[in-house]
């Protein structure tokens, strides 16, 4: 894959370069993440982010290491670090100064130089484990010198904040372990190995008042301390070349190597481009950026799909989206196969489930696209497999669901969501959020949508094509799902087109079109099965592009509306209500 190298001019000031982040992953919801100086800017950052049941229950573990160098009585601090000074104001560490580059290959890499001195630190994760390693390569063309490594520790969960207070540990060393058990948790052993240097013990055990730069922004509270019991000191000859090996774990067997997890990582990634088969540098990028949102889930011990890092777990309606990209372009056919068997067991009154709590709870079910986005992940799963195999698979373990799912929606579930009497899908009332516009603040609905949304029906038609198909194939009468398609597909011409805006409706609720000027109509002209004429189609992907296309993404409303919100920042209650009224997506 592509390099991404950023030199010093991207990096500085330091204002600038806290905005561009990056992520690694572990492959059972555990993940590590900072800014490319190296400064945290979010609660969410840390080396390992440890997923205590995967793939949820993330919990800080080891925030970062800190490094100086010391030469004759000369210190040179490589630590870069936006804090809360004494008096009150914002202040920085100076390691910002002998930041040279960062790299992203896959893998993260730091490269310090001082005079004299150069520094790569390089992390990677121990795949399926949490574990992550960081390796140190460092040549010292200087005098004698110390390098003095300074953990620090956390146990929080990754959308809080700590404080000295709450940072409370049974801590020993015995060589070549540091140990650390939270006392909030006894069943968990943080381990901190390395098989070289002299573990001293710190004089201060706390640092505090790490300051966020992106929690800031979103006002919210942007502190964070730490645990620092020990640090660890390597001394250096003068022109000499020396290779650290740093490893932090909370598993009681792990890799302690951190090149040779390095070196398996890059293996993994060579292993991955090659299923997918592309000879593509920006295919064989996006195919190792696939490879991050993919997890293990422990309750199936199948794999499934994170909607988003560093916040969300798995939800059905992003990983039904998602599951074409992610693991049908990458040849990751039976991680496709696991991830649509995870989401059929869970099938409850034909709905798949919105999402998997982060708490490890029953899921949740209120949404009526994920099923639909369903049959759709599945027509893809066969158009890329296709064997008399794969039909099997769906057959025995998927298609069963997929009449469940028809029916229900048919005669109606949970969640007002039924079929009415010209054949098109109703969903939501009240205070549901059925939608993937689906933001609420307490009883305030930010975009109901309730009625007929426009995607869902276009979902609907898609499915039911589907059905009539591999009813068909499966020996069955399929008949009845090619009269409910005639059925949409007549009442969706007549119902959803806007002659005035000469484009869709967004929601039809009775009689009434809502002629707000919104994305979701853009499924109507994109799916396999469509309902509409060629001219119909132009139009409104000609009123997409002029009123809500933004080049990275569909802006969610158009600027025309006086809803519209052009920019989504500050505290949640405001991106609360730009988030789906103005902001730009991506998948779209």
């Amino acid at each position: 894959m592509k390099a991404y190298h950023l030199n010093k001019d991207a990096l500085t000031p330091m204002s600038v370069g806290v905005q561009k982040e990056w992520v690694l992953t572990n492959g059972i919801g555990g993940y590590a993440g900072s800014s490319v100086t190296g400064a945290h800017a979010r609660k969410h950052h840390g080396y390992l982010i440890a997923s205590l049941h995967p793939p949820v229950e993330r919990f800080v573990i080891l925030s970062k290491i800190n490094e100086h160098l010391i030469r004759s009585s000369e210190k040179m601090d490589f630590t870069v670090e936006q804090y809360l000074a004494g008096d009150g104001s914002t202040a920085y560490r100076e390691g910002i100064e002998y930041l040279h580059s960062f790299t992203y290959d896959g893998l993260v890499h730091f490269t310090t130089k001082a005079p004299g001195f150069t520094m790569t630190k390089t992390l990677a994760f121990e795949h399926g484990k949490n574990t992550i390693a960081i390796s140190y390569d460092i040549q010292n063309d200087g005098a004698v010198a110390t390098l003095v490594l300074t953990p620090l520790f956390n146990y929080r969960v990754h959308h809080d904040a700590s404080t000295v207070d709450t940072l409370k540990f049974d801590t020993t060393y015995e060589q070549p372990e540091i140990r650390l058990v939270p006392q909030q948790n006894k069943d968990i052993t943080i381990r901190l190995f390395t098989d070289d240097g002299t573990v001293v013990p710190c004089e201060e055990k706390y640092t505090t008042g790490m300051q966020l730069q992106k929690e800031l922004d979103v006002e919210s509270d942007a502190l964070d301390d730490n645990y620092t019991p020990y640090q660890i000191e390597f001394p250096l000859d003068a022109g000499c070349r020396k290779k650290i090996s740093i490893v932090c774990t909370i598993e009681d067997a792990y890799e302690k190597d951190a090149f040779a997890t390095v070196a398996a990582e890059m293996a993994r990634f060579d292993a991955l481009e090659k299923k997918a088969g592309y000879h593509d540098e920006l295919a064989e990028t996006l195919t190792i950026a696939a490879d991050h949102f993919l997890a293990y889930r422990q309750s199936t011990g199948l794999m499934t799909v994170l909607a988003g890092l560093p916040w969300f777990t798995d939800w059905g309606r992003d990983t039904m989206i998602a599951l074409t990209g992610l693991t049908l372009a990458t040849g990751r056919y039976q991680d496709a196969r696991d991830i649509l068997t995870t989401f059929a067991r869970y099938v409850h009154h034909g709905m798949v489930p919105n999402m998997f709590p982060d708490e490890g709870t029953a899921p949740l079910y209120n949404t009526a696209d994920a099923s639909m986005w369903y049959f759709y992940a599945v027509g893809k799963y066969l158009e890329y497999t296709g064997t008399p195999e794969d039909y099997a698979f769906v057959q025995e373990t998927i298609y069963p669901k997929l009449k469940e799912i028809i029916a229900a929606y048919e005669h109606g579930t949970d969640f007002s969501i039924y079929m009415e009497e010209d054949g098109l899908i109703h969903a939501g009332s009240g205070l549901d959020q059925v939608t993937w516009m689906d933001v609420r603040v307490g009883d305030w609905v930010a975009t109901p949508r309730h009625g007929k949304p426009v995607e869902i029906n276009a979902l609907w038609y898609h499915a039911l094509c589907l059905m009539e198909e591999w009813a068909t194939r499966f020996g069955e009468d399929g008949s009845h799902y090619a009269a409910l398609a005639a059925h949409a597909k007549e009442s969706f011409a007549k119902e959803f087109w806007n002659e005035k805006d000469g484009c869709l409706y967004d929601v039809v609720d009775g009689l009434k079109g809502d002629a707000t000027l919104r994305p979701n109509q853009i499924y109507a002209v994109s799916l396999p099965h469509r309902m509409l004429d060629a001219d119909k189609e132009k139009k409104i992907v000609d009123k997409v592009y002029e009123k809500l296309y933004a080049k990275t993404g569909l802006r969610s409303l158009s600027p025309d509306d006086k809803e519209y919100h052009p920019t989504y920042e500050g505290c949640l209650d405001k991106r609360d209500h730009a988030y789906h009224q103005g902001t730009s997506w991506g998948f779209l």
